[in-house]
């Protein structure tokens, strides 16, 4: 796999197959935290809105849903710490340092109260972001795993082969060094059997660009950063458990992947959760039913819209 991709291809304007007119709304920034200087893709205007990917992916996953987004909100789609064109430091890759960059992000940006969707690693990053800061987001909707690292019983060690497939990586993504030496030369087979093995229905052409993504230098060592943050993220999320999250939660599974048990987890920590699982789909809920992630957002957010305009009037 090529890793001659260039930076423009990750931006906002350079970045392939973008919605008709994605960068007339749309603009990408880099914006120093005080401690990582963040990429972000920002555009529309209204209520803040951040948008936090979660592996192997970067803020191109939001694509299909960004521009509907716009039209009410300020949409703001960060690139983790680790990925995509953020900076990628040895050190920082548990939950509570991904919260504080997202803080660091939207105190730059000048948004003091926002709400936050998230998926995947981004599910655990902005759970923390609204335990952590519950002054800062007012509503959250979290996709795709069920419940953040620690809030839960792990998994066994031995599962059936069809669970097996699914979340082996979860080990290995988490050794040192060993991960990258397999990985190197090896990206499209690898990257593309995740991308298949949890639910497929991405295009061919979006993981070719992940996988070119992540075959840039410094790439691959900063996606696994968060998996190798575990223990730090896992004791973290031991404490945070102990306060439930006050604010309106929806949780969001696809119907041939977590479904239900997002919600499930997401009760013993948030006073107030709605479940939505999106018929017919895996993990990728955002590149896989757009429109449907649309609309469950739309309705969820519709209060936080309301009570925003509301107030400027």
């Amino acid at each position: 796999m090529s890793t001659t991709i260039k930076e423009e291809a990750l931006t906002a304007s350079g970045a392939p197959d973008l919605p008709s007119g994605f960068s007339n709304t749309f603009t990408s920034q880099f914006v120093d935290t005080g401690d990582v200087r963040l990429h972000a893709v920002i555009g529309g205007d209204g209520p803040p809105l951040l948008l936090v990917h979660g592996w192997p992916e970067t803020w191109y996953a939001w694509r299909f849903i960004m521009p509907a987004l716009a039209k009410d909100y300020t949409v703001i789609a960060v690139d983790q710490r680790g990925a995509g064109l953020s900076d990628k430091p040895d050190t920082g890759y548990d939950t509570g340092q991904g919260a504080a960059d997202l803080i660091g992000l939207m105190d730059a940006l000048g948004h003091d109260t926002f709400a936050i969707v998230g998926h995947d690693t981004g599910f655990a990053i902005s759970y923390a972001v609204a335990a952590d800061y519950p002054d800062r987001v007012v509503r959250a909707a979290l996709a795709e795993i069920p419940g953040p690292p620690g809030s839960t019983p792990p998994p066994p060690l031995f599962l059936p082969a069809p669970l097996n497939n699914r979340l082996w990586h979860l080990g290995f993504n988490r050794v040192e060094k060993l991960p990258e030496q397999i990985i190197v030369g090896n990206e499209a087979p690898f990257f593309g059997y995740e991308f298949e093995i949890q639910g497929g229905n991405v295009s061919e052409s979006a993981v070719s660009y992940y996988v070119d993504v992540v075959s840039r230098p410094g790439v691959l060592t900063g996606s696994l950063g968060w998996y190798r943050a575990f223990d730090e993220t896992i004791a973290q999320n031991e404490k945070r458990k102990a306060t439930p999250l006050a604010i309106p939660v929806l949780a969001i599974g696809g119907e041939r992947s977590y479904g239900s048990h997002v919600a499930e987890a997401m009760e013993a920590l948030a006073s107030d959760v709605t479940a939505v699982v999106v018929p017919g789909v895996g993990h990728w809920v955002a590149e896989e039913a757009p429109e449907a992630l649309l609309d469950a957002l739309t309705g969820f957010l519709a209060p936080y819209l309301a009570s925003r305009v509301g107030a400027s009037v």
